[in-house]
């Protein structure tokens, strides 16, 4: 029999009132956008809190230079390069790319050092930089673009697909938002000591100074990344992070009409995610949530226990009428193991898909023998059954 019941322990956490919902908008059911694509994620716990076309191709510009960073920063971290390795500007990259949208404004023959390199593709988005560092860490673009398409793989960023390290406009180059937000953590997450450029807002090289294009940098003290994209084809966009009381927010749009457009949108969407969403930690991991009955065992009952940490990120409104259940077809059957799965919880809200938690057996519970057996299941069937409510 499936058994349903609310955690006892849960059970005053949801009924409680919480002193934020005061702060509620009454417009935090819904969030739209201008922007063709977007996504806005939940840094800690990568709960998506809003999104529109977000798994739908669209030609990511130079915010594809993302994955360029990426590969860089992961051999610096695995030790296959330093930040003073210098790497040669061959003639072909120098003629290719010297009036070919922005650049670092390389010199052909010149050494510039891996860290030159990382300020010129994040800070002035130099196609150029990224032809050096793909030709001089895989040997030629082509193999760099192939690394691409793997690690893109491997991050499950299923609708991405490169051909080139830059975002040049090509039909077959292309990303989803959910996937530049997925990129865009693994950056935050994985590279905390390189990620710190991404806050730079200026950089000078061959005596010319350039300003990073990230708009937000300069309007919200909070934000410290990521990058932007314009295309003609693709409008304008922004990978976008920020970072308040130790919440962290990741945003991707694009297709907007201006830079201007691309600017407020951005500042607006992110203080919207900060204002009307928040993280509640609501188990530990090996926290007791209830009790399961037990089927001719030692003992009629067993504890059910969380085998991981439990955060949720919802929207204040939704929080107010979220609600919990436990499932399982009880009574169990004795024996039992100690962390055996045997339940499971379901956490949900309006609008909110349900998400589910296994539940274990916090204890061993032996079987009942001989004439105990007997008495325990003439008391069920004479009780009827317990488990059913």
């Amino acid at each position: 029999m499936t058994k349903t019941t609310l955690p006892r322990p849960l059970k005053s956490l949801i009924m409680l009132p919480v002193f934020c919902l005061s702060l509620l908008n009454a417009e935090a059911a819904e969030i739209k956008t201008q922007a063709k694509h977007a996504i806005m994620v939940e840094g800690s716990t990568g709960a998506v809190l809003f999104e529109h076309d977000a798994d739908v191709t669209m030609p990511p510009s130079s915010m594809s230079k993302l994955m360029t960073v990426y590969l860089t920063f992961e051999r610096l971290r695995d030790g296959n390069i330093l930040l003073d390795d210098e790497l040669d500007v061959s003639e072909n990259i120098w003629r290719k790319w010297r009036l070919q949208g922005s650049t670092m404004f390389l010199k052909a023959g010149q050494k510039v050092t891996v860290r030159d390199l990382l300020m010129g593709v994040i800070v002035q988005s130099g196609n150029d930089a990224c032809a050096v560092l793909a030709e001089g860490l895989a040997g030629s673009e082509t193999v760099f673009v192939e690394w691409s398409n793997e690690k893109a793989q491997e991050l499950g960023m299923t609708n991405s697909h490169f051909t080139n390290v830059n975002g040049w406009p090509d039909p077959q180059h292309y990303m989803s938002a959910r996937d530049l937000a997925t990129l865009s953590q693994h950056l935050v997450s994985e590279f905390p000591d390189y990620y710190a450029m991404f806050k730079e807002k200026k950089f000078t090289y061959n005596d010319i100074s350039q300003t990073n294009r990230n708009p937000i940098l300069y309007s919200m003290p909070s934000a410290d990344g990521l990058k932007t994209g314009h295309t003609e084809d693709g409008g304008y966009g922004v990978a976008a992070s920020a970072i308040e009381d130790g919440r962290r927010l990741i945003l991707v749009i694009n297709g907007l009409k201006s830079n201007r457009a691309r600017a407020r949108e951005a500042e607006r969407l992110l203080n919207y995610g900060f204002r009307n969403f928040s993280v509640y930690p609501l188990l530990k991991a090996g926290e007791v949530v209830d009790e399961a009955n037990v089927w001719l065992g030692m003992n009629g009952k067993v504890p059910l226990v969380i085998e991981e940490d439990v955060v949720l990120s919802i929207s204040r409104q939704d929080r107010r009428k979220m609600k919990a259940k436990i499932i399982y077809t009880g009574p169990i059957p004795a024996p039992i193991v100690k962390g055996q799965p045997i339940a499971m919880l379901e956490i949900s809200a309006k609008d909110m898909k349900p998400v589910t938690y296994p539940l274990v057996a916090g204890a061993d519970v032996s079987k009942l023998g001989g004439v105990s057996r007997l008495k325990a299941a003439f008391n069920y069937l004479l009780m009827g059954s317990a488990g059913s409510e």
